[in-house]
């Protein structure tokens, strides 16, 4: 039998609920955390307090190891004056939402934006639901609500000395009328939020309790293979299903679209063996000859192409450069990246003609509902997705919901059926989204003394909205120049130069490009904070005073970097062999910095990068033990691809199929990493993000502090750094 699980809008009379199809007697969880029961009402949409004083938090971003839900959670707690062990949380679903005239705002999670784009709203939320339950308590006791005070999930009378739990007035407090305007805490009386709280996820992950994608139960389940073709843009000639349709517990064999096919069994490694033993014909349509050496020659012709948009300038950069007494150039290229998420993509839907669900890990549940609802044929409103924790996104499960489509047309091919699709690992490296590829060419105009006149940085390559499909506002994207932009609050330089020109040739291969974690601020930093590490050398300047000239403009960026470097000992020697190197930038709301300390063993040309302190300004620290964890998470993330990471295109599609060919950080190659988390408030910003983009930069700078070599095509296993004899 399948049980019901509803949540209950009761202000305004409005009741909506949904079910999810889990047999829990047999031990099988629904996606949804441990929260409300049916008959429990929600104080409001983010607070849902039970009689025993458990507190349901409801949070609409999505978690995949970033910590966003208990960050999130300690927002809505904190102003809810909640007894922090008491805290539960759940997802609502994006269907709820729009039934709700989105009442949680915004499911996308991505950009670094969890809890910067909702930390007043869910704040809010807290404080709404605290004035709430102390009025509820206040009329009962028929005392003013001004005579009371909440802490920790008790409300107390203060003249009497009276107390009262929020589990006993929830229901009452439900039925109030809600302020419409409430008062939020000073960060600086934070008790919950700025601290360093265990995050609420990590028991469930660390049992296996947790629910993923791949791990959904259901009765009557059947899973789903599927190949497309491997070339970009190839179709499906012909395929023989007679040759595998007989196998064990194959159910169906069938054309996916143009170019995909699809089997149907009882279990998925029945499925993807019968799929692999199936001889397919594939027309590699336009697409079968291009390979690497032709992308690269199209982005080296555009940096030198006439036509380029401008993301960033001012004065007259190449009438300056004409003038300059000395010119120097470098030119760097960035590659395609996979996402390689250890979770590869899945879902579950049932279709039938009135209703379609879905169960999958997304980082933004209203986009896997509008993907949903145009496969299934359906409104959105007779659809509905429920989102499980993400076992890795970093940008892939965001903007694109390719593999919800395909689970939603296949389950349409067995109504009434659950079918869970889950793509192999060479699916998934080969159906990518993948970082886009870049060279950047920058040219710097000196004076007599050594003085930055002008600077010219030309970017050729792809653009991820145009990718998408997106419209761009006069030929421009502007996420092609994060890292790049004029001084504001988004991505800003942290240098001013008397001359600048920042501009962007578009070339779009046909290979799908995607949000990638850090997206263009990660090779935006490594080609200005190299060239800025040349141009120190060039001019036989120490890389921290030649930066500091150019950043006095710059208060937060500098105080990243001078952190950073003070903490490191900068201009005191380090141990013999080791070699230091710095970077700064500012993303996602965020100003950071990172000092490298690496060895080369000029023998062997291994690179051993013993130390990284880094630095993060995010205006307010909801938790600092989480962001420490991020910027750890991120220096792995960043070193994986400075070391090892790229993608080649040969005859149309990746060479990469598997880890054999895109490795990762070991764990003997981490190197220590020591954070300074220095919020100077007045601003928030995101963490997941911002330090990748410094990681590959200090650490190609103290490489060549340590060698002499530049490298400025990534990865560095492309090189050698042995010592010439």
């Amino acid at each position: 039998m399948n049980s019901r699980r509803s949540f209950l809008k009761i202000a305004g009379g409005l009741v909506v609920a949904f079910h999810i199809p889990f047999d829990a007697a047999a031990g099988e969880q629904p996606p949804i955390a441990k929260g409300a029961s049916d008959a429990t009402p929600e104080v409001n949409a983010w607070v849902v307090v039970k009689p025993d004083d458990t507190i349901v938090i409801r949070i609409a971003r999505s978690e995949m190891g970033q910590g966003t839900l208990t960050g999130l959670a300690q927002l809505v707690a904190e102003e809810l004056d909640a007894d922090w062990s008491k805290v539960v949380t759940e997802y609502p679903s994006p269907g709820q939402n729009l039934a709700r005239k989105r009442v949680w705002g915004s499911f996308s999670t991505g950009g670094s934006r969890g809890v910067r784009e909702s930390h007043d709203y869910v704040r809010k939320g807290g404080a709404i639901a605290r004035t709430m339950l102390v009025q509820a308590a206040a009329d009962a006791w028929k005392v003013p609500a001004s005579e009371c005070v909440a802490a920790a999930s008790v409300i107390t009378h203060k003249p009497t000395g009276r107390t009262i739990s929020y589990g006993k007035v929830a229901d009452a407090a439900a039925k109030l009328t809600p302020p419409t305007e409430v008062a939020l805490k000073d960060p600086k009386d934070w008790k919950l939020a700025g601290k360093r709280l265990a995050r609420l996820d990590t028991v469930d992950k660390t049992t296996g309790a947790q629910v993923y994608g791949m791990d959904i139960k259901m009765p009557g389940l059947l899973n789903a293979a599927i190949k497309d073709c491997p070339v970009f843009g190839g179709t499906v000639k012909s395929f023989d299903a007679s040759l595998i349709e007989k196998r064990p517990g194959i159910k169906k064999v069938f054309k996916l679209g143009d170019s995909a096919v699809v089997v149907v069994a009882d279990t998925w490694w029945r499925a993807k063996s019968a799929l692999d033993a199936l001889p397919i014909e594939w027309d590699k349509g336009p697409n079968a000859k291009l390979s690497q050496k032709d992308i690269n020659a199209t982005l080296k012709a555009a940096l030198d192409a006439p036509e380029a948009v401008v993301g960033n300038a001012n004065g007259d950069a190449k009438a300056a450069l004409q003038g300059a007494v000395r010119k120097v150039e470098a030119v760097y290229s960035f590659p395609w990246l996979n996402h390689a998420t250890m979770e590869t993509m899945n879902a579950t839907a049932i279709w039938t003609p009135e209703r379609c669900e879905v169960w999958t890990p997304t980082q933004n549940g209203e986009a896997a509902l509008a993907a949903t609802a145009e496969a299934s044929g359906l409104p959105a409103a007779k659809c509905d997705v429920y989102k499980m924790h993400l076992g890795g996104g970093f940008g892939r499960r965001g903007a694109t919901h390719d593999w919800v489509t395909q689970v939603v047309k296949i389950a349409k091919e067995m109504p009434g059926t659950p079918v869970k699709l889950i793509w192999s690992r060479e699916e998934d490296m080969l159906h990518g989204r993948y970082h886009p590829i870049t060279q950047c060419k920058l040219t710097a105009g000196l004076d007599a003394k050594g003085n930055v006149t002008a600077l010219h940085m030309r970017i050729a390559g792809q653009s991820i909205l145009a990718s998408l499909g997106s419209t761009l506002k006069d030929g421009k994207d502007p996420v092609v120049f994060q890292g790049l932009n004029a001084p504001g609050p988004e991505a800003s330089i942290g240098y001013s130069f008397p001359n600048l020109l920042v501009d962007h040739a578009m070339r779009n291969p046909p290979v799908p490009a995607g949000f990638w974690r850090g997206v263009n601020l990660n090779q935006n930093s490594i080609y200005l904070e190299c060239f800025m590490d040349e141009l120190a050398h060039a001019t036989k300047q120490d890389p921290l005073a030649f930066r500091r000239k150019l950043m006095a403009d710059h208060p937060k960026h500098l105080a990243v970097l001078n952190a950073v470097a003070e903490k490191a000992g900068w201009g005191k020697p380090a141990p013999k062999g080791v070699y230091r190197g710095l970077a700064q930038t500012m993303g996602f709301g965020s100003y950071v910095a990172a000092c490298a300390e690496v060895s080369v063993d000029r023998k062997t040309g291994k690179v051993k990068i013993h130390r990284i302190v880094a630095a993060t300004d995010p205006g307010y620290a909801v938790n600092p033990q989480q962001i420490e964890a991020q910027v750890e998470g991120s220096f792995v993330y960043g070193l994986s691809a400075a070391l090892y990471g790229e993608c080649t295109l040969k005859d149309g599609q990746m060479e990469q199929q598997n880890f054999d060919t895109y490795q990762m950080l070991k764990l003997d190659e981490m190197p220590k990493v020591e954070s300074i988390i220095m919020p100077s408030g007045g601003f928030w910003g995101g963490v997941g993000e911002p330090t990748i983009a410094v990681a590959a930069p200090a650490v190609l700078n103290a490489i060549f502090a340590a060698t002499g070599k530049r490298v400025r095509d990534l990865p560095l296993k492309n090189h050698s750094l042995v010592k010439k004899a």
